[in-house]
This record gives structure tokens, C-alpha cells and sequence, in this order.
């Protein structure tokens, strides 16, 4: 597509209006727990808002519907698959992990397994997950930046870096839950209104309309489009949106666990709403751009600029361009929170308290650990090449669900879960699923069957995980931690149970 350098305005008007969000934020931030949880008083809605701003990233707003405009048919699934994660995580673990009273996944390893180990390991594999996802986020927006404005690469993950730097440095959760509300909506608006003037102007497109066709897969497509990449896929999205850290600190932040359960509801409803765009999109990209003008990820950029809009055409690209960055900031937000808690409790926290001879507090850490969050993967960015924003961010889904997927289930749902059994099995799962994004990633594995294998983790990564974490735990019985029962009742009784007076 031709950049145009004027689209830097309305990118620049997101960046500085989420600057704002922080400062206010900034105002009500005071205590550790706000800067973690947001003082665990979110309503259900505002939450909701919330998280569907923040899990919404660029692979949702740009990667999905390219991925069907170059798929067709057989890809419609993908988008179902996004918002069919939260359905698990609802049925599953929504409210206990709410109750476990717990800031982040290393708290309720530690409080479920009551060891140390398991906490350092839960807490190293979320910095690892987030890093990952944070990757793609801060490519991808060098990359958009680029093809919209011209600038160069590297000035769109820069900026993407220091606004949300500013934001989680400035108020933590508080901040950020305050921005990605208004940014869900925002995007909602974005995606929505082009989508229904470019329906429209087609629509009115001579006699009879364009020809439509998805029905097949664009030729040399590059998706491994099968059963099998079908099946690890949907494993992937529907089991590992529980394990990304910064779904799971979001639970934290209701105040009670029907409130979670609530929080849910209304994101499974405001993700649908979302996704119904993307295979609007894909069809008329079908119609007007053709194979290899621009990569799939940007398809959608394009269309205002392709199809006979006239002036109108430009605001509708100023929209698309301002929607897909708020997405980058959003998404890169949250996963900052989320690898900042981690690295604040387990790594800044403890480092600073030696140092000072214990003369640290909470919120200092946390501004320290919120550096490191954000400058490491800016700096290896560039590294994750060429692969689409959809891909890595699935990559990403597959480690999660390989690793906290056990841990989180099993947890919440079996006595019998031994500290050795969590050990090994997230182990296991983290080093396979790992490991073969790290292949994935540097192309290691020639194309064919083992590529698909390879590239598409899930499917044999989670069940490993799982029957590991089970024939480990069944074979260490002395493991299971003796506050167990104690800890089951804690996770499931219903808020205010066991405080009742006994008769």
C-alpha cells in the first residue's frame, strides 16, 4: 500500500490520549494493590471492557481477517476459537482463581502447592509467555507504522514501548484498566464503521455485485490449512487463554468470584460482537485486493484506499489506522502489567530488599520491574522475522496452554496434584512447546509433514503436559501439599460460606 505520512496524526492521537488515561490513573494509584489488581474493585463491565481491550491485539484486528482472506472457508473457525477460550475458562477455573486471593500465577501456585519451587517456575514461565506475546505486538506495530506512514521500523515498536512504559510506570492496573475500557469500544468503532461503509459502497457496485469466493484457499497461501493444524489450533486458543498472564491477573481484579464469573459472560459477548467483522473484511479483500499486493496482515489498511470511496476513503483508513494501534497499545499494556507483577515479586522485590537492607516498598519495585518488562523484548523485536501477527500470537496460546493449562485445572479441580507432578509436567510442557516455537520462529524444520507438526504444538504438547503432570503426581502421593483440603474449600466455597456462624 502507499504510506501516506499524514496517518501519523491520528496515531498520535491515540498514543497521547492513552498517555492521558495514565496520568488520570496516576491520581488513584497509591497502594501495591492498586497497582496490581486495581484495588480488587472492578465491576463486571468495566472488567469486561477491559480485557476485551487488552486480548484483542493486532493479530485480532488485522491478522485474523487476513488469515481468512488467504484461508477462506476452512479458517472461519479461527476467530469462533478466540472467543471459545473464554467459555473454558469460565466453566473451569473463573471464579476459583478469583477466590485463591492470589496477584498473579506464581501467588496461586504457591498458594495451591504451598512451595516455593513451583512459584519461581510459574513465575518464570509467565515472564516467558508474555515476552513472547509482547513480541508481535511491538513488530507488528514497526510494521504498520511503516506501510502507513513510511517511517521506519523500528520507530513503531519504540513508540508502543514508551507509551506503554509511561502508563504502567505511571499507575499499574489502575492506569491500565482505565485505558483498555475506553480502547475496547474505541477498536469496536474502529473495525464497525469502515466495515459498514466499504459493505455499503460495494454493495452499490453495479449489476450484478462482484463475485464472492471463499470458498477455497488462495493459491500458494502458505497456511497449512488440514485437520490436524485445525484441531492443534483450536487446543491451543480454547485451553491457553486461561494461562496467559494477562487474562489470568485480570480475575484479580473483580471483587468477589460471581463477579469473575460475570466478567465472563460479558466478555464471551463483547469478543463476539468483535469478531463478526473480520470475515467481512477477508470477503472483500477477496473482491478488490489481489494475492501478494500487500502481506495479509494489512489487507484491511488497504481497502479504504482501493475500493471507490473518494474522500471518504481517507477517514475511513485514518479510523482503521488509529483502531489498529490502540490494539498494539492495549495488548502491550496488559502483558506489561502482567510480566511486571511477575518479575516485581519474584526477582526486583527480592533484589532491591538485599540491596537496601529491606528499606524498599511495593510500588518503587513494581516502576523498576516495569522497566525491565518492556525494554527486553523491545530489543528483540526485530528478531521474530516475517511470520504473521495471528501465527506468533498462537504460539504463544500453545505455551500457555502447555504449561499453565495443567497446572490451573488440575489445581482448581484435583485433590491428587502433587508439587513434583506440577513441577514436571510444567516443565515438560514449557520445554516442548518451547522448544518448537523456537524452531518455528528460526524456520529450523523444512516444509512437510514435520513442519506442520512442528509449527502447530498444541496438540501434542498439552495432552504430554497433562498425562505428566497426572502419572508424576499418582507416583509422588507424599508430594501433595497437606494444606490441600483446606485450600479445595477456600477455592470453591462461595463468598461469605465460611464465615457463617455453624449452628
Amino acid at each position: 500500500m502507499t504510506p501516506e505520512p499524514w496517518l501519523a496524526v491520528p496515531i498520535a492521537l491515540v498514543c497521547v490520549l492513552t498517555m492521558l488515561g495514565g496520568m488520570y490513573g496516576l491520581r488513584l494509584s497509591r497502594t501495591t494493590s492498586d497497582f496490581y489488581v486495581a484495588g480488587r474493585a472492578v465491576g463486571p463491565w468495566t472488567n469486561a471492557s477491559a480485557i476485551g481491550g487488552e486480548y484483542l491485539s493486532a493479530a485480532s484486528f488485522l491478522g485474523v481477517a487476513g488469515i481468512v482472506y488467504l484461508g477462506g472457508v476452512d479458517t472461519l473457525w479461527f476467530p469462533v476459537g478466540y472467543t471459545l477460550g473464554y467459555l473454558v475458562l469460565l466453566a473451569l477455573v473463573a471464579a476459583p482463581l478469583r477466590r485463591s486471593g492470589a496477584y498473579t500465577a506464581g501467588d496461586f501456585a504457591q498458594a495451591r502447592l504451598d512451595d516455593l519451587g513451583a512459584r519461581r517456575l510459574s513465575a518464570l514461565l509467565a515472564v516467558l509467555i508474555g515476552w513472547l506475546y509482547l513480541l508481535p505486538q511491538l513488530h507488528g506495530a514497526g510494521l504498520a507504522l511503516r506501510s502507513l506512514t513510511g517511517a521506519p521500523t523500528w520507530v513503531g515498536g519504540l513508540l508502543v514501548t514508551v507509551v506503554v512504559t509511561l502508563n504502567v510506570v505511571a499507575g499499574g492496573m489502575r492506569s491500565v484498566t482505565l485505558v483498555q475500557a475506553v480502547q475496547y469500544w474505541f477498536k469496536l468503532a474502529a473495525i464497525a464503521v469502515p466495515a459498514v461503509v466499504l459493505v455499503a459502497v460495494w454493495w452499490a457496485q453495479g449489476q450484478p455485485p462482484p463475485r464472492l469466493d471463499l470458498a477455497t484457499p488462495m493459491a500458494d497461501s502458505g497456511l497449512a490449512i488440514g485437520a490436524y493444524s485445525t484441531v492443534s489450533t483450536l487446543i491451543a486458543l480454547c485451553l491457553g487463554t486461561m494461562g496467559l498472564p494477562h487474562v489470568i491477573v485480570r480475575f484479580y481484579t473483580n471483587p468477589d468470584g460471581r463477579a469473575a464469573r460475570r466478567t465472563t459472560v460479558a466478555v464471551i459477548a463483547l469478543l463476539g460482537a468483535f469478531y463478526l467483522f473480520a470475515p467481512v473484511y477477508a470477503v472483500l479483500g477477496r473482491v478488490y485486493v489481489e494475492q501478494g499486493r500487500v502481506p495479509a496482515d494489512a489487507m484491511m489498511l488497504l481497502l479504504p484506499q482501493v475500493m471507490p470511496l473518494g474522500s471518504a476513503g481517507d477517514a475511513l483508513l485514518a479510523l482503521l489506522a488509529a483502531g489498529a494501534f490502540a490494539a498494539f497499545l492495549s495488548t502491550a499494556s496488559g502483558l506489561a502489567v502482567a510480566v511486571t507483577g511477575a518479575l516485581d515479586q519474584d526477582l526486583v522485590r527480592p533484589a532491591l530488599y538485599r540491596l537496601t537492607s529491606g528499606d524498599t516498598d511495593g510500588v518503587h519495585s513494581f516502576r523498576v520491574a516495569a522497566l525491565l518488562a518492556t525494554v527486553v523484548p523491545a530489543v528483540l523485536s526485530p528478531a521474530i522475522g516475517s511470520i504473521g501477527l495471528a501465527t506468533t500470537v498462537t504460539l504463544a496460546f500453545a505455551v500457555a496452554a502447555s504449561t499453565f493449562c495443567p497446572l490451573l485445572v488440575l489445581g482448581v479441580w484435583w485433590r491428587g496434584l502433587s508439587v513434583t507432578g506440577a513441577l514436571a509436567g510444567m516443565s515438560t510442557g514449557g520445554l516442548l512447546s518451547m522448544g518448537a516455537v523456537v524452531a518455528t520462529v528460526a524456520d529450523l524444520v523444512p516444509r512437510g509433514p514435520w513442519h506442520v507438526l512442528v509449527s502447530n504444538p498444541a496438540a501434542w504438547s498439552v495432552p504430554i503436559a497433562f498425562a505428566t503432570t497426572y502419572l508424576v503426581s499418582r507416583l509422588t502421593p507424599a508430594r501433595v501439599p497437606a494444606t490441600t483440603l483446606a485450600t479445595m474449600v477456600r477455592l470453591h466455597a462461595p463468598e461469605g460460606w465460611l464465615a457463617r456462624p455453624r449452628p
